[in-house]
């Protein structure tokens, strides 16, 4: 029969391996993987405005090109308008 102080050491281990192991993973998170994180977002924000200026880039060069030659952008236009029209029926 286990005796009630096998019980109480058995689980005072086990609670000194959970607290050990609750620490070793807290120095993981704290050295490894916040930084990763950090580095990945940082990354991503660096993306995210590279687009954005492609992006605007793009619209100054599309809205030049209209101002340029604005009779062209119009039968682009429509153009394109009659063809989505004709391709939704």
């Amino acid at each position: 029969m286990v005796s009630t102080r096998n019980l109480n050491a058995a689980a005072s281990d086990a609670n000194a391996q959970l607290r050990d192991l609750r620490q070793q993973v807290d120095e993981l998170m704290r050295e490894r993987v916040s930084p990763m994180v950090s580095d990945v977002a940082g990354r991503a924000q660096d993306y995210a405005r590279q687009a954005s200026s492609y992006a605007h880039d793009g619209a100054d060069a599309f809205s030049g090109q209209v101002r340029e030659m604005p009779i062209v952008a119009v039968l682009v236009s429509a153009a394109a308008g009659y063809l989505l029209g004709r391709l939704s029926r």
